[in-house]
């Protein structure tokens, strides 16, 4: 058949040989490229961010915190820990302890003021307890690819070797105090096409996926309509040319804002962390220990160095065990993911006064405890029931 009507399969039908009509089965269906989301990829491929040694385990969206270099200090070892004065906090007066509980009282709504200002006080008993805190700052460090629009920056990758994740500097904003900063890693910059509108700039086509053709619906591609006749509604090509509102008024790609190129690079994300525990000593006042998180005590006790080591020598020896197991497991527990900047352990002596008071022929309890004269009674006998409307 070819070479009786001289004929290649690669000339054009109409174009060599006008008188020569194919059949539906004789001409190839032409297909338009799958419609990808409209809304492009969400995630970028993973072969556009580039090998960085030093940052091979850095992906898209974080790579976790990364272990920090051995230290450079020593280890602390034990000194002589001064001694700690033999002493109480006086306890409050009379006067203090009333115009506590009047204060107390002000402040809310469903209290009356009586038992407060009418009631008497039959005695007063102080409590001293001691609350140690051990706190460590430390700083870690992790890294992801980010991307943004190319506006022009120069781009470094592979000029030279990337510093290290723990060689790029980084300052805190001061001990003690939870930060954070963010940095460009230097010579991983480079330029890559948009992902999310595969370099054109503009919102994909969900019809055509960019094409600017679409699969004819009448012939299903073939340029033939069902019977072998020409398909008319494509022109016999098989496809039709989609003009939809994005060709008159295109919406630009959300991601790279139509600059069709990305700038691609490493950031580093650099926080500080203020790791703090509490132990505070049992007493037998009978006031709860959760309350002692809301005031102050007189410092007795401070140790702050770069790695503190445990109290040794304190009078109350539970202080000394929560000393010892603090240390033990700030230490183990952050140095694997952390670098320890600064530790602080203090001792506080915080001063608590129970005052038994008796109103209308009844006895009663309240608490007054903390440098702030914070009061507790939880029993209080003249309360009502408020509706807020």
């Amino acid at each position: 058949m070819w070479e009786g009507n001289n004929l290649s399969p690669h000339r054009s039908y109409g174009v060599a040989n006008p008188g020569y009509v194919p059949t539906a089965e004789s001409q190839p269906a032409m297909f338009a490229p799958p419609a990808g989301d409209p809304a492009g990829p969400s995630a970028p491929p993973a072969s556009m961010f580039d090998s960085m040694p030093g940052y091979e385990g850095t992906v898209s969206g974080g790579g976790g915190y990364l272990p920090p270099p051995m230290p450079t200090f020593p280890v602390p070892q034990p000194e002589p820990q001064p001694q700690t004065p033999s002493w109480n906090i006086p306890s409050i007066t009379e006067d203090t302890a009333r115009e506590a509980f009047v204060l107390f009282t002000s402040s809310k709504c469903c209290y009356s003021s009586a038992p407060a200002k009418d009631g008497v006080i039959t005695a007063m008993e102080a409590f001293n307890t001691y609350r140690y805190r051990l706190e460590t700052f430390v700083e870690s460090r992790s890294t992801e690819w980010s991307y943004e629009p190319y506006n022009g920056e120069a781009v470094d990758a592979y000029v030279q070797p990337p510093p290290g994740p723990w060689d790029i500097p980084a300052t805190p904003p001061s001990f003690f105090m939870d930060g954070k900063t963010v940095v460009k890693v230097p010579y991983t910059s480079s330029m890559k096409g948009c992902h999310v509108c595969v370099g054109m700039g503009r919102k994909p086509c969900k019809d055509c996926a960019g094409s600017g053709n679409k699969v004819c619906w009448v012939c299903n591609g073939s340029g033939f309509r069902h019977g072998g006749d020409r398909c008319h509604h494509c022109k016999w090509q098989g496809q039709r040319k989609v003009i939809t509102v994005t060709d008159r008024d295109p919406t630009l790609c959300s991601m790279c804002h139509g600059k069709q190129q990305l700038l691609v690079y490493i950031n580093l994300t650099v926080k500080w962390t203020n790791n703090s525990n509490d132990y505070v000593v049992e007493q037998s006042s009978g006031l709860q220990v959760d309350n002692f998180s809301k005031v102050s005590g007189k410092e007795v006790y401070r140790d702050c160095q770069y790695m503190v080591y445990p109290v040794l020598g304190f009078p109350d020896p539970s202080v000394v065990q929560a000393s010892q197991q603090f240390v033990n497991d700030h230490q183990s527990r952050f140095s694997q993911t952390s670098r320890i900047l600064q530790q602080r352990q203090t001792i506080e002596l915080i001063p608590v006064t129970k005052v038994n008071y008796s109103w209308k022929g009844k006895s009663h309890v309240y608490f007054v405890y903390g440098n702030e004269f914070k009061v507790n009674a939880d029993n209080y006998p003249a309360t009502c029931c408020c509706t807020v409307l």
